[in-house]
């Protein structure tokens, strides 16, 4: 596996795994197996959040990784938190699946949206704004808790849906957090079409992190913004083809 350096001392694989579906869609059991297969290959950055699994993914993730601390990078994010509806949820989470495997079943339909996992998260989720350090630093306590760990390799602000109206205060509160030894890197999670609205302070940020589906008409457009820091690509194959396929010689 081709390794990339996203940051001063960080040496990830050329591709992550997110963790996005993880204690949501996805169970403890086939979570566990994606990780270790992903391990297996040579993969050691790990993307995770505060709100995946609406709010079970950082424990679940962190209790697989505990004995690899030194062998692992991991990033989380902050901005958007599980709330009081989300932990009663958990006992419904199995009847969710179930529910969501018959639909997978059903014939594909490229002119129906799937919105069902955005209205739950909806309702489970709720966003911080705006963002201050003070909501920086709490979310990340609460993070390395869940993932037994001292630092994360890469802290992102999570998707937010506005202008950072106090970006500065951000930016201090994470070059404090560095100096604590509790984050190694601070980025920018958005999507490309929010980038507008970030343009204006996206120097602040070490790193940066844009949905890049490539299945868009300008997907080779995109394929690099034009910025100085390392781009991260998620959601690569959101709203896919299934005629697409890996190819081995390429990592």
């Amino acid at each position: 596996m081709k390794k990339i350096e996203l940051a001063k001392g960080i040496n990830a694989s050329v591709i992550g795994f997110g963790c996005s579906p993880i204690m949501g869609p996805v169970d403890s059991k086939q979570g566990k197996y994606a990780i270790d297969l992903a391990l297996e290959h040579g993969i050691n950055y790990f993307d995770v959040a505060r709100s995946y699994g609406y709010g079970e993914a950082e424990g679940f993730l962190g209790r697989i990784l505990k004995n690899k601390k030194n062998e692992v990078y991991v990033a989380t994010k902050f901005g958007i938190n599980p709330n009081w509806k989300a932990n009663s949820f958990k006992k419904l989470k199995p009847l969710f699946r179930y529910v969501q495997s018959l639909k997978s079943k059903e014939p594909a339909n490229p002119e129906v949206k799937k919105t069902a996992p955005s209205e739950l998260s909806k309702k489970l989720l709720d966003r911080i704004e705006p963002l201050r350090g003070k909501d920086m630093r709490k979310s990340l306590e609460k993070s390395l808790k869940e993932l037994q760990r001292e630092y994360v390799d890469c802290l992102f602000i999570h998707e937010p849906h506005h202008s950072l109206k106090y970006v500065q205060e951000l930016k201090e509160t994470a070059e404090i957090l560095k100096k604590e030894g509790k984050i190694r890197s601070f980025g920018l999670s958005a999507l490309h079409s929010q980038e507008k609205l970030h343009k204006k302070y996206l120097d602040k940020f070490d790193l940066l992190q844009y949905d890049n589906p490539m299945v868009r008409d300008d997907y080779d457009e995109y394929k690099d913004s034009g910025n100085e820091q390392p781009d991260i690509i998620f959601s690569p194959f959101k709203g896919g083809l299934s005629q697409l396929k890996t190819n081995s010689k390429t990592y």
